[in-house]
């Protein structure tokens, strides 16, 4: 405030005029949590239903490692509850140990809204079940950040995302280490569901789908077979895929 005379020379108040453009101030607020936060929200890309999506999911630091049993059971039974939803569809799925990568058909963007966030809050709730004390489930967050999506629009493109995730353990090396290094697909994916592995090439079509030998006690992850073109037969124009490929990042 300044002062300013009257004319009765009396000294009186006058309100200086507040600066209020611009917002509120920088560095003001709450700071965001976690490595990855603060990434921008950006709206998510846009699609066709012919086209194929590569979703990235990562889990909070306390969640621990996905790659173990009891989470595996719990990303299952998440992926039975995605299974009722036709316009979203999950057709590969890999469990690594701080994220989980997805290849998925979806009709139009709310679609992929509504089944991710269904899937999402299916995933959260069994797996807080499942690191709670017996009686009370875990409290906390379970994903770190919005989950990432890419667009799958060409063969070449879907033949390295598949490629990508089916073969994403042997990119992290998980493939040398305990049970998983007994297997030739990563037993924390559907690699067991792919029938187009070219260690299958000299099978019969009907002896194909499901035929990698299993234990009795594994249980496959649950996901639709692919109804796009480009994930059904278009990523074949692209080459073949080995199981024991070593995927760099997809193109």
């Amino acid at each position: 405030m300044r002062s300013a005379k009257s004319k009765h020379g009396r000294r009186r108040h006058v309100q200086q005029e507040l600066f209020r453009r611009g917002g509120k101030r920088r560095g003001a607020g709450r700071k965001p949590r976690g490595a990855r936060a603060g990434e921008r929200h950006e709206a998510r890309p846009d699609f066709k239903p012919y086209h194929a999506l590569h979703v990235v999911m990562r889990v909070a630091p306390g969640v621990g490692s996905l790659r173990r049993r009891k989470m595996y059971k719990a990303m299952r039974d998440a992926t039975i509850t995605a299974a009722m939803r036709e316009r979203f569809r999950i057709v590969h799925i890999s469990l690594q140990r701080n994220h989980v990568h997805m290849l998925v058909e979806a009709e139009h963007k709310a679609a992929l809204a509504r089944g991710m966030q269904g899937f999402q809050v299916s995933v959260a709730r069994n797996i807080n079940t499942v690191l709670g004390d017996g009686t009370r489930r875990r409290r906390g967050k379970v994903f770190t950040d919005r989950y990432h999506v890419n667009v799958i629009k060409t063969p070449t493109q879907a033949h390295h995302t598949i490629r990508y995730i089916l073969g994403n353990w042997r990119h992290h090396k998980e493939d040398l280490q305990g049970l998983a290094s007994t297997w030739l697909v990563d037993p924390f994916s559907t690699g067991i569901l792919f029938p187009d592995w070219v260690e299958l090439e000299d099978r019969r079509w009907e002896d194909r789908p499901w035929m990698w030998p299993i234990r009795e006690t594994y249980d496959p992850l649950i996901v639709f077979r692919p109804r796009t073109w480009i994930l059904a037969e278009g990523w074949k124009k692209a080459g073949t895929i080995s199981a024991r490929d070593v995927p760099s990042r997809p193109h």
